[in-house]
């Protein structure tokens, strides 16, 4: 009765839940390996060289960057309280301890309560962050771009402004059978130190001030095509533009990063994760034939285990080709690595009903709705289908 009473106690249930998910997830995993994400299901030689097509429209008039000034050798911004995070919750803390840096009251069960209110859900994608932050912190402006890099990130420390970035991440706990450890984790660098070649960021999983060097943190940020989220105040606008220069246009930045990938996939054509940034910004210009010959460069290179918890520019790419064994194929895979996926879950009632069978997708946009109750995207799939969310 005493144990009964105890686990009542809202952070012991959150604490002893996430335990037994790990238990059950390793066991059914030994009982049911994944294995490794699945390469694509034509042959190596048909698989054609995935080219940065330029967008057919002509890119918009480039914003001229302001004469950088000198950066300081070290800046160190003085962070907001720190939070450690609940199960799966990295996003909603690390974007906690960033709203707080400018005032902010709140945790990160505030932000989770209204994006993700699901605790087994394991991911949050940056525009559910950008979400957030527009519509219960309006007050501060928010962003994000992609293609960065170590000099710009200087640049906003410099600036006053802390920098959140989507990276990975090794965790070595054995959630799954042979489990590959790879992760996707938030993180928020508020300073950096040429002398030491080191970024000083707040880990909602290992503590505050942690320190990484130059070199490691842009291996880790390359593999989600090096994005980055911007919170600052409204009188600090002038500033985010000068320092974005031609990135301040969102067209012209993932033209930028389109060519930053496309220039990594030849000097380092065995890394998958060129291959991989490639097709996603090849999905932004709705270039879905580049796109899939880039995500199939990627898969038989080889990707982690968890790649597609977090980022699905492949189901993007395979569905608008319509390459739907591959597509099925990699939404089983996702599933079986993330069994309470909305957007594994989404794509899955996509497919069903691009292939006509209209009550098994609606059944899939169901499964996604229980996910994640507070979806747009699924409210927006339910309302297609006739059904009131």
């Amino acid at each position: 009765m005493l144990a009964f009473l105890v686990y009542q106690i809202p952070w012991v249930r959150l604490r002893v839940d996430w335990r037994l998910q790990v238990a059950q997830t390793y066991i059914t995993s030994r009982l049911n390996p994944a294995g490794a994400l699945p390469p694509p299901q034509i042959e190596s030689s048909e698989i054609p060289f995935a080219t940065a097509n330029s967008p057919t429209s002509q890119p918009p008039t480039a914003i001229p960057q302001a004469t950088p000034t000198p950066l300081p050798l070290s800046v160190q911004l003085t962070p907001a309280e720190y939070e450690l995070q609940g199960p799966n919750n990295c996003g909603p803390a690390t974007l906690a301890m960033y709203l707080r840096y400018y005032g902010w009251d709140g945790d990160q069960y505030d932000i989770s309560d209204e994006i993700k209110p699901v605790t087994r859900d394991r991911n949050v994608n940056v525009d559910e962050l950008i979400y957030y932050t527009s519509n219960w912190a309006g007050w501060l402006k928010s962003t994000f771009r992609v293609g960065g890099d170590i000099d710009l990130l200087k640049q906003f420390l410099a600036a006053g402004i802390p920098v959140m970035v989507e990276k990975g991440y090794v965790i070595e706990i054995d959630y799954f059978y042979q489990d590959d450890y790879w992760n996707g984790h938030y993180a928020l660098v508020t300073g950096y130190d040429d002398a030491a070649q080191t970024f000083t960021y707040q880990d909602s999983y290992k503590g505050p001030d942690e320190q990484i060097d130059y070199a490691e943190f842009d291996e880790f940020w390359q593999q989600f095509n090096r994005v980055f989220i911007l919170l600052y105040l409204p009188e600090q606008e002038q500033t985010v533009i000068n320092l974005l220069g031609a990135d301040w246009d969102e067209e012209v930045n993932r033209q930028n990063a389109l060519a930053i990938a496309q220039a990594e996939t030849i000097s380092d054509p065995d890394n998958a994760f060129p291959w991989f940034n490639l097709g996603m910004n090849q999905v932004y210009f709705e270039d879905y034939a580049a796109a899939a010959a880039s995500f199939d460069r990627a898969r038989e290179i080889g990707l982690p285990m968890r790649m597609l918890r977090y980022q699905f520019g492949p189901f993007f790419a395979y569905y608008n080709v319509g390459r739907m064994d591959d597509l099925n194929e990699l939404l089983d895979y996702a599933l079986q690595i993330t069994p309470e996926s909305e957007e594994a879950f989404i794509w899955k009632g996509w497919m069903l009903y691009r292939q006509g069978d209209n009550n098994r997708a609606i059944s899939q946009f169901l499964l996604a709705q229980e996910a994640n109750p507070k979806s747009v995207y699924v409210a927006q799939a339910l309302s297609f289908m006739g059904v009131t969310p």
